[in-house]
């Protein structure tokens, strides 16, 4: 999970990019009110698609808002200083519209907002709890920055691609998860086991190594000389001698993500798949030596492409590699037009792939953590066919 002294610090980090003015601030992403108070609802509850508010004031304090069953689907204890919970469910009494009980914990901490000026993330609220800010504040309520378009999410966005240390600690609880899927996969592809069977290899080594149960999700599927592109979830076709197993996928624990691949060759690989990976190889190696921080997206991108084109293949078909952390993707993309600048503390992917009709499909993926003058690379699992 992440620490205390990193979310209130993300508090701080936040403040100082607002106006003196603005006294207090209304969080709806889930993604960043977990970010400043390590309020996460469980993915895999009940409750995973319902909504609680954040009120962040400038003196650092924090005020988590939820309905009662909500607050019992958290992942974890939450970092705030204050808790305003609604009871929508009782077992005792039916239940009404449940996005009014955070309506409701608004009006029952009013004086906290109602008398200073704020902003709200409007892109992640209903309009209803806009609404009753803008009608009952007696100041300005407004979404952005005075005189310009800049709104909180744009700004909280922009500061969750400097990871800080327990950030970072969690991303690496997620790639040895990720690594131990990858060691899964290797051992169990052979022919006549199906794509459903590595995929189920992949979840149990995986959920294991984090210790919790938690999202895997990505591709999980055979390529070969006919079906030379595919992806998504697994399906139950039967692996044969000469066929490609993608796995590139990610591990989700606490709304953090690690993203890593691997192609497996089913049975012994071809000269022709040989040579294939060793320009994805390659070409993966040459992008990562680009790694650092000011470095430009597009440099990255070419830098990959050029190894395909060099070996006699077409030029990088897809991304080269996106930002990861709390979504997928996120800045920085390295792509052929990308004037992203790489930025201390960003974790990027760097992921070249070919795929050639005759031979097969395939994809290789390493994390990375930038540094000022180089990176850190997260993931640890086997690069190979086999």
């Amino acid at each position: 999970m992440l620490t205390e002294a990193g979310c209130r610090q993300r508090r701080e980090n936040l403040w100082t990019h607002l106006p003196e003015s603005i006294d207090w601030v209304l969080i709806g992403d889930c993604r960043h009110i977990q970010y400043f108070a390590n309020f996460r609802i469980n993915p895999l509850s009940f409750s995973a698609d319902q909504r609680a508010l954040l009120l962040l004031h400038r003196n650092g304090e924090a005020t988590l808002l939820a309905d009662n069953f909500v607050r019992r689907a958290a992942v974890c204890a939450p970092f705030v200083d204050r808790e305003v919970i609604i009871p929508w469910y009782t077992h005792k009494t039916s239940v009404g519209n449940r996005d009014n009980a955070l309506t409701d914990a608004l009006l029952k901490c009013r004086s906290d907002w109602g008398k200073s000026q704020g902003l709200i993330e409007t892109e992640a609220v209903t309009d209803t709890v806009v609404r009753t800010v803008v009608e009952q504040a007696s100041w300005q309520v407004t979404d952005a920055i005075s005189g310009t378009p800049t709104t909180v999410g744009t700004i909280v966005r922009a500061l969750r691609r400097q990871k800080l240390p327990d950030e970072v600690d969690l991303l690496r609880r997620c790639m040895a998860a990720c690594d131990a899927g990858h060691a899964a996969a290797l051992s169990m592809i052979r022919p006549g086991v199906t794509e459903l069977d590595v995929f189920l290899a992949i979840q149990h080594a995986a959920q294991q190594n984090a210790g919790c149960a938690c999202v895997v999700y990505g591709d999980f599927r055979a390529t070969n000389a006919v079906q030379f592109k595919a992806g998504g979830l697994p399906t139950d076709y039967v692996l044969q001698e000469g066929d490609l197993f993608i796995a590139d996928y990610s591990v989700i624990i606490n709304g953090y993500r690690s993203d890593f691949t691997n192609t497996m060759a089913v049975g012994t690989p071809t000269d022709d798949q040989l040579r294939q990976f060793e320009a994805c190889r390659d070409a993966m190696l040459a992008a990562e030596s680009t790694l650092k921080a000011g470095a430009v997206g597009k440099a990255v991108y070419e830098a990959a492409s050029t190894v395909f084109i060099d070996r006699g293949y077409p030029a990088l078909a897809h991304h080269c590699g996106h930002g990861l952390g709390m979504e997928h993707p996120e800045l920085p993309i390295l792509v052929p037009e990308s004037d992203d600048v790489l930025l201390a503390g960003d974790v990027v992917t760097i992921e070249p792939g070919l795929y050639v009709e005759g031979v097969g499909g395939m994809r290789f993926e390493h994390n990375y953590l930038i540094t000022d003058n180089s990176f850190e690379r997260l993931s640890n699992h086997h690069i190979g066919l086999r």
